[in-house]
């Protein structure tokens, strides 16, 4: 696999730091940090902001000046190895993933100066205000389907699986281009690469993943392939007119990888988004009832779920070169995990930042969608849907609440942050 494959599985061993502390207890898969990671990130960053830890094999900051640090020196702290899996991938996945037409490269997220800029001025225009117009009505529309469902079925309602997850789905495949006929195909194609990529999956889950990505991957080139012969109003298209336009700028291969990674991160991110809203707000009847009578006020309660309790709670990191940060000396090839909750419930710039207050004013400090050259190509696309899912409920359902007592459960991984089901129940409607 080439060094510039969109997901590496051919890993050199990691370097690792000395002289600073080693936790050998850590890691993100543990149970009580799955259902709320914010108790020992805020414990660490007040004992222990930098340290290794042994069973992830990752030197972990939890400062806030440090993230940022990392962010803003892209050139010192690459993220080549944002997509690549954590763990080791068995033999047989990667036979699977050896096929010679499976060959997505780095575009975005895991691309390097000066080519990420190069792509993503290309791939930033498909995310122009005139999009986001022509994409509202349609959220608008799916939003009210999917809640039409809800109450028709009457309550409770496993709102996941209801709302916040298909509603994403049809968002970013109509705006890739994808036909509606294909969605339940392509969700069962897509659902589980936070597992292959940032959990860690059984070998015979590895094997089960690796197929669907094979599969995933060929229909997305089948469908550039078509959108050449057949183009149409949707991002798909416009990649390839500036590949026509620009071919030694923008690459056909280049084309087909940013689509095929842009359902991931328009999908799971933003259901988790919109369900973490509900998680959060919900149980504060007052500030519920607040967004019920006052829909001025759910874009800044939206950023407050961002900060509080962000759908990314981490990023990650690798040093290219020796280098020193929180004192520590780091050499090349370390791995590096940004806690970006941590930061986020920094108490220097949030008060109280357990809290969730819809009404707090520095708000918008939260790096939720990163920071610096790499910062969130869809916030934009993201911030519209759960704004426009938080209007439709609170105005259709303002008795909507949580069903009491329900035992969640997180999906596990080192980054990505979702109930995987969250029943709801309303009164009066």
């Amino acid at each position: 696999m080439s060094q510039d494959a969109y997901h590496k599985v051919h890993l050199a061993p990691a370097t690792r730091p000395t002289g600073c502390p080693v936790d050998h207890d850590f890691t993100p898969f543990d149970p009580e940090y799955l259902n709320n990671p914010y108790p020992q990130l805020e414990r660490f960053q007040a004992e222990q902001p930098a340290f290794y830890s042994e069973q992830l094999g990752y030197l972990v900051l939890t400062r806030h000046e440090d993230v940022i640090e990392v962010f803003k020196n892209s050139d010192v702290f690459s993220s080549e190895n944002v997509q690549d899996p954590v763990f080791p991938v068995c033999e047989a996945a990667q036979k699977i993933l050896s096929a010679k037409d499976y060959n997505p490269q780095a575009v975005m997220s895991n691309r390097q100066q000066p080519d990420h800029t190069r792509i993503r001025k290309y791939t930033q225009d498909g995310f122009n205000a005139r999009r986001m117009r022509m994409l509202e009505p349609y959220i608008r529309q799916g939003c009210e389907k999917l809640i039409d469902d809800m109450l028709a079925g009457g309550g409770p309602v496993e709102f996941v699986s209801a709302l916040a997850h298909p509603l994403p789905g049809q968002i970013i495949f109509r705006f890739i281009g994808f036909p509606e006929a294909d969605d339940a195909q392509l969700i069962d194609w897509t659902s589980n690469r936070l597992r292959f990529t940032w959990g860690k999956p059984s070998d015979e889950e590895q094997v089960d993943i690796a197929k669907n990505m094979l599969k995933y991957w060929r229909y997305c080139r089948a469908f550039v392939a078509s959108r050449m012969e057949n183009p149409a109003d949707d991002l798909t298209s416009e990649l390839l007119a500036a590949h026509m336009e620009n071919p030694n700028d923008l690459s056909y291969r280049e084309v087909e990888s940013v689509i095929y990674g842009l359902s991931f991160a328009g999908h799971e991110i933003v259901s988790n988004f919109i369900a973490l809203s509900l998680l959060n707000i919900l149980p504060n009847r007052d500030q519920w009832s607040a967004l019920c009578k006052d829909q001025g006020l759910i874009t800044n309660a939206l950023e407050e779920v961002l900060r509080a309790d962000s759908p990314q709670t981490s990023w990650r990191r690798i040093a290219t070169r020796d280098t020193q940060i929180a004192g520590i000396d780091i050499p090349a090839g370390t791995q590096v995990l940004v806690s970006i909750g941590a930061a986020n419930h920094a108490p220097e710039i949030f008060d109280k930042p357990s809290e969730v207050d819809i009404y707090r004013k520095n708000v918008n400090k939260h790096i939720s969608f990163g920071h610096g050259i790499h910062f969130c190509l869809g916030a934009r696309l993201a911030r519209l849907e759960g704004r426009i899912a938080m209007e439709a409920l609170t105005r259709r359902i303002p008795s909507l609440r949580l069903v009491a007592n329900q035992q969640l459960e997180f999906a596990p991984n080192i980054t990505f942050r979702g109930p995987v089901e969250l029943y709801v129940e309303w009164s009066g409607v």
